[in-house]
């Protein structure tokens, strides 16, 4: 297919970062469906490595919540740390944009309604798609979720499923990946 007929709505590897936002060892245990959003966040971060999709993470005061999430440490040895529950000010964000010229965000974590809800905003008032992965966030109660979620969506997000995000990163069956995002799809 001619790349020129692809529409710009669709996630694209070479325009799209992935954002890993407080998926902390203190507050995953509270996190409805937590081993979920941490296997989902774990695919697409292997995903975006094999795919050179540009990725980072942020953690809320670490100091009191702890660290990422053990497989999630290893992956993001420095991530950004913040008081701000809205992880778009992060120093990581900007200089990813930059680099890699990005116009698109996958957007990942914990609390939907609050640090994912606040990071996805300000990033949509920077002029930026902002794809949130409904499958990959998630908060406390299902009430706040679903409410963060219909917000996120009413002011401009796109919501999405982990599996959605790898198949439009692929975007073809002749990509030379594509066999090994396969097989990253079927562990869901």
């Amino acid at each position: 297919m001619d790349p020129t007929f692809r529409s710009s709505r669709l996630i694209d590897r070479a325009r799209s970062g992935l954002l890993v936002v407080d998926l902390q060892t203190k507050l995953l245990p509270g996190i409805d469906q937590s081993e979920q959003i941490v296997a989902n966040t774990d695919r697409l971060c292997r995903a975006a490595e094999l795919l050179n999709v540009p990725q980072t993470a942020s953690v809320q005061y670490p100091q009191g919540l702890g660290p990422l999430e053990a497989r999630l440490a290893e992956r993001f040895p420095t991530p950004d740390e913040k008081l701000d529950f809205s992880a778009a000010g992060c120093a990581s964000i900007a200089q990813l944009a930059e680099t890699h010229n990005l116009t698109q965000w996958i957007v990942v974590g914990i609390e939907t309604h609050i640090c994912v809800l606040q990071t996805t905003l300000d990033l949509l008032a920077r002029q930026l798609d902002v794809f949130v992965v409904a499958d990959a966030v998630g908060a406390r109660g299902d009430r706040d979720h679903r409410i963060g979620l219909d917000r996120m969506q009413a002011e401009g997000a796109t919501l999405v499923t982990t599996e959605s995000v790898l198949f439009e990163w692929c975007q073809t069956a002749a990509d030379p990946k594509f066999k090994q995002i396969s097989a990253i799809v079927r562990e869901g």
